[in-house]
């Protein structure tokens, strides 16, 4: 394949990542080229290439909805290396199953080991954003390639909420959110505080909130993934019922279907904001030139 002369590499993509893709891959000085996918009636896909590849491939997939798509990226990469590519790096902006990091019964399999190390077979960089890291200190010990890098959307949602609201609480809806919240309070000198939350399902969850005057407070809900959208509706209503002015949410990956979200602002939630990880009806802050960057450094 002959590039463009200002082109560092290609960035492969499938046609429901081209509008993010490409304006990354621009931004990144690749070549933003597609992937043609067609489906069998029996479900097996048939995945079409560029018939050349250059040294450097980037290959960007959001993994929302994982199993597919990781048979899709075994696909991919192994195609991409028979057409030339000696350097597979893939842009994951939200990574599918790592928030299993150990086995709960004898037995378990520990995704977060099974899914990293799978991905590392294929790639030689992952860059991604937020990755949903509980015991494992650093993504390349989930994902063992040579380049894991991580971006986060806590400060471009801090930048978005300053915009919008100025002066605001930021509040983690439990201590597993404390990393966001307080690096975002940290940028616009904001108080910060968590929630304490005890889980007995995935639906069904128990929050206090902390020991922090909220009456007459525009609040803002802060986390990585609102996927059931439970530990939100809870913490929105005990936060109304302590007088907040305002309470609204800011979160990273909004993977939350239509009834959750609804359920969300039945509780008393005006703005829910997220960024573009995932595409979603509330994307309000774009990953792309944070993306871009990483990929030209």
């Amino acid at each position: 394949m002959t590039l463009p002369p200002d082109a560092a590499g290609v960035l492969l993509y499938v046609d429901e990542e081209r509008a993010i893709a490409t304006t990354t891959a621009e931004a990144a000085g690749l070549l933003p080229l597609a992937i043609e996918r067609h489906r069998f009636p029996d479900g097996e896909l048939r995945l079409c290439l560029p018939a050349e590849l250059p040294g450097r491939v980037v290959v960007w997939r959001g993994l929302h909805q994982p199993n597919e798509k990781l048979v899709e990226l075994l696909l991919v990469a192994q195609t991409a290396r028979d057409l030339g590519a000696l350097d597979l790096t893939l842009v994951a902006p939200y990574l599918g199953y790592m928030r299993q990091d150990m086995a709960f019964c004898p037995g378990e399999a520990v995704s977060q080991r099974v899914v990293g190390r799978f991905l590392a077979g294929l790639f030689d960089g992952v860059i991604t954003v937020d990755p949903h890291l509980h015991r494992v200190a650093t993504l390349q010990e989930a994902v063992p390639v040579s380049r894991a890098v991580v971006l986060s959307g806590a400060p471009l949602l801090a930048e978005h909420i300053a915009r919008e609201r100025g002066d605001v609480v930021l509040v983690g809806p439990d201590e597993e959110s404390l990393q966001w919240v307080a690096s975002a309070a940290r940028l616009h000198g904001w108080r910060h505080a968590v929630c304490r939350k005890t889980r007995h399902g995935d639906r069904d969850v128990d929050v206090v909130l902390p020991d922090v005057r909220f009456a007459g407070e525009a609040v803002v809900l802060m986390d990585d993934v609102a996927s059931s959208g439970q530990t939100l509706v809870r913490a929105a209503e005990l936060l109304r019922a302590a007088g907040a002015r305002s309470v609204d949410v800011a979160v990273t990956h909004a993977l939350l279907d239509g009834a959750a979200l609804a359920r969300i602002r039945q509780a008393g939630v005006g703005a829910f904001w997220s960024t573009d990880t995932v595409a979603h009806p509330t994307n309000a802050v774009g990953i792309a030139a944070a993306v871009a960057r990483a990929l030209r450094g």
